[in-house]
């Protein structure tokens, strides 16, 4: 099943189950999905839907991070939940080590020795890792392996 059609069906039965939340998370990624399809003139695969639903977590993420700096335990509460539905979505994630030996491996492929070929290596990393790792991670680990 396609996930924009898995998207669908699990607002209809957000709706039936009065999950506000799942529905009203759903309905934001439908509505990014949509937008980007009106923009382009496309049909949204897979990927798209993935890439999606990928910043609408970094967001989540970011924001979670400025609702604790402020103490806003209910904005925490609710982001960590709607965090959790957009990870549902989403491949399962890869562990750190998982991550540390793809970008090893791609190291080796590239030819990258310093931090001034990161550009290239994240190039090459990203398409490898899309939805599978948190891109800040991937980041961290390559500056790390490239110091």
């Amino acid at each position: 099943m396609a996930l924009k059609d898995q998207l669908m069906d699990d607002l209809k039965q957000s709706m039936k189950d009065k999950d506000n939340l799942k529905k009203s998370v759903i309905t934001l990624i439908r509505s990014a999905i949509k937008q980007y399809e009106v923009d382009n003139r496309v049909e949204a695969d897979d990927d798209k839907v993935i890439d999606t639903i990928s910043k609408q977590l970094k967001q989540r993420r970011d924001s979670l991070v400025e609702f604790e700096k402020a103490q806003r335990e209910d904005l925490v509460d609710q982001t960590k939940k709607e965090i959790d539905v957009l990870v549902s979505y989403l491949p399962e994630q890869m562990s750190a080590e998982e991550v540390k030996s793809i970008v090893v491996q791609t190291i080796s492929e590239t030819g990258a020795s310093s931090v001034k070929d990161m550009g290239r290596l994240m190039a090459a990393l990203m398409p490898k890792l899309k939805g599978k790792a948190d891109g800040k991670l991937i980041n961290e680990i390559a500056k790390e392996l490239l110091q």
